[in-house]
């Protein structure tokens, strides 16, 4: 992909970001305006709601006062009335003991009368209970054994008896007789003068005539006076029933047009202020905190009622709202005004507009990666692109180099004239051969890394011991390091330094090292290596004096086809492909490899591989 259609993408990438974070942002602001609106409207409706209930709960609390004096009225005229019924009950219980007292005095006068008519008629007469009447006069003869003996006879010269001794085998037990208490009739047991035979005399107690005279005169008391005790309770009980509550809503209205009232009068308990306006924001569902006050109608500075103590200016608080208080009296002089501020009005905002907001944030976020990721790995493959070339270009050169020499030696074979010289035949066929060998090495290496890319490669595992291993390579290099005259030193300490590994590929890790260290010294090479124990395995590091990488550089040494740059100078051959096959072998037998580098000072680099090496 060329420079300019990057470019062109990336700007219409970012293009398209922008117009998406704007349309984002305008529907955010659109919707924080709609929940504002939102929110204003329902603190209106709450505050209205408020005033609403204080003007009803002062209406009402005028209408309790008035109501509790016209109940003390009547409790007093009630109080009144009733101490005239109880007077009227009390006369009435008196007359009624006098009537009595009266009508027991005429039964009383009647039966002493009665009673000496039959003194005077009858001879020793006297009264018997109830109870003896029934055994007297009970006709079996077996239990009425009554009989009378005559002792003593007084008699006229004509005959006549005047007084007699009698004697009876009756025992008398005479009756109780209460006067309160009387029986329908009393009985009298007496001697019949003309035959001398006992006689029962029943006599009413109460004339028959007069008894019903006197049921007349209580019946006539006790209709007068359920007649007037009625008409007294009447009374108590229509007191106030006729206008009573047209007077009190009369009182309370010319209460209320009272201009005069101060509004602190008016006004219901700071607590209850507070309850409104809470309960009214939260059937809202506002939940939030506020600052309220109450204030006259003009700018006198004085506050009424204030949940927090505060100075207010002339200047309201933000996110304050007000509301007049008594607007629908217009003849109060001072009808007040309410406020109540929120400081934190966003916050609820902000909080209901949570879900939208995390939405648009993550949104926003995965088009940001989307789009960066997507502009790293056009960077990145751009890059693989142009290391793919130059791959491309060195392996070519590298293939080309022995081809050509393979070419060359195999015309001079063809000559006849160099049939003879066996000497000379065989040198060409060993340059033929090492070329091949050549040519075998960099195809080889090639196709390790792909088995490596596709996890094909299968290590071996066998003690390997590391000492040993850096000596036979180092020496295996010899020839290649005389020719840049490299100066390289041993400080193998590690012990013990047995791993277990593969070999070969453990060998190809420490001689691409080398040889990377040997290629990259422009001079005469430095180069010493070390080994030392750490942590359960060995630590091999492999330092030069080269010329070393910047930090972006180091970043990168271990990607496929990379090639630290060495400015205009091609002298340094290679497929990019050494330390790439290095990190990827390390990292297949647990161990771990850094490096520290400077520029122009000199690159080390430092592995680490376990003792045992895990399934």
């Amino acid at each position: 992909m060329k420079k300019r259609s990057l470019w062109i993408i990336t700007a219409l990438m970012t293009f398209a970001l922008l117009g998406v974070f704007v349309m984002q942002m305008y529907y955010i602001r659109e919707s924080y305006n709609l929940k504002s609106q939102l929110f204003e409207q329902n603190v209106n409706q709450a505050l209205t709601a408020v005033v609403n209930k204080i003007q009803k709960k002062n209406v009402i609390s005028r209408i309790n006062r008035k109501d509790d004096e016209f109940k003390a009225l009547e409790v007093s005229n009630i109080r009144s009335k009733t101490d005239s019924i109880v007077a009227f009950k009390e006369r009435y219980k008196e007359n009624k003991m006098r009537r009595r007292l009266k009508q027991q005095q005429q039964i009383l006068q009647y039966l002493n009368e009665q009673d000496s008519i039959i003194h005077s008629n009858y001879l020793q007469p006297q009264i018997i209970s109830e109870e003896d009447y029934a055994i007297l006069s009970n006709p079996n003869p077996n239990n009425n054994t009554l009989t009378y003996n005559i002792n003593e006879t007084r008699s006229s010269k004509d005959g006549k008896v005047l007084s007699m001794q009698l004697s009876s085998n009756f025992t008398k037990r005479r009756p109780v007789i209460k006067l309160d208490k009387l029986p329908d009739s009393i009985i009298y047991l007496a001697i019949n003068p003309s035959d001398l035979r006992p006689q029962f005399i029943i006599l009413p107690t109460i004339d028959p005539d007069t008894k019903v005279k006197y049921k007349i005169e209580d019946a006539k008391a006790e209709h007068s006076y359920r007649i007037e005790l009625e008409r007294l309770y009447a009374d108590t009980v229509n007191l106030f029933a006729n206008g009573r509550d047209v007077m009190l809503l009369q009182d309370v209205a010319k209460e209320m047009a009272n201009k005069d009232v101060p509004l602190e009068d008016r006004m219901p308990s700071q607590e209850t202020v507070d309850t409104l306006i809470k309960k009214e924001l939260l059937s809202k569902n506002i939940d939030l905190d506020y600052q309220y006050w109450v204030t006259p109608s003009k700018s006198t500075g004085k506050i009424i009622y204030q949940n927090v103590s505060q100075t207010i200016g002339n200047v309201l608080p933000k996110n304050t709202f007000s509301k007049v208080i008594f607007s629908n009296n217009l003849m109060i002089k001072d009808p007040g005004m309410l406020y109540v501020s929120f400081p934190n009005k966003n916050s609820l905002i902000f909080n209901t507009m949570f879900a939208m907001l995390a939405s648009s944030v993550g949104l926003l976020l995965v088009l940001v990666s989307i789009f960066a990721y997507t502009i790293y790995a056009i960077i990145r493959q751009k890059k693989l692109s142009e290391m793919k070339t130059d791959f491309i270009n060195n392996m070519t050169h590298e293939f080309k180099t022995p081809v050509a020499t393979i070419m060359i030696a195999s015309e001079a074979l063809k000559d006849p004239d160099l049939t003879p010289d066996k000497a000379r035949v065989n040198r060409l066929a060993g340059i033929i051969y090492d070329e091949n060998v050549r040519l075998g090495n960099h195809i080889e290496r090639v196709l390790s890394v792909a088995k490596l890319d596709k996890k094909e490669l299968k290590l071996e595992r066998k003690p390997v011991a590391m000492n040993e291993l850096i000596s036979l390579v180092v020496d295996s290099m010899s020839l290649q390091l005389q020719k840049k005259d490299a100066e390289i030193s041993l400080d193998l300490i590690a012990s013990p330094d047995v791993v277990i590994g593969d070999e070969l590929h453990l060998s190809n890790l420490v001689y691409n090292l080398i040889d990377n260290a040997n290629k990259y010294s422009p001079v005469k090479p430095i180069i010493a290596i070390k080994t030392k124990n750490y942590a359960n395995g060995v630590c091999v590091e492999v330092s030069d004096k080269g010329i070393g990488m910047t930090k972006e550089q180091t970043k990168r040494i271990f990607d496929q086809f990379y090639r630290v740059p060495t400015g205009n100078l091609h002298d340094v051959k290679g497929f990019g492909l050494g330390l790439s096959y290095v990190h990827d072998i390390i990292e297949q037998m647990n161990g771990t490899i850094k490096v520290n580098s400077e520029k122009d000072n000199g690159t080390t680099f430092l592995i680490y591989l376990p003792f045992k090496l895990s399934n």
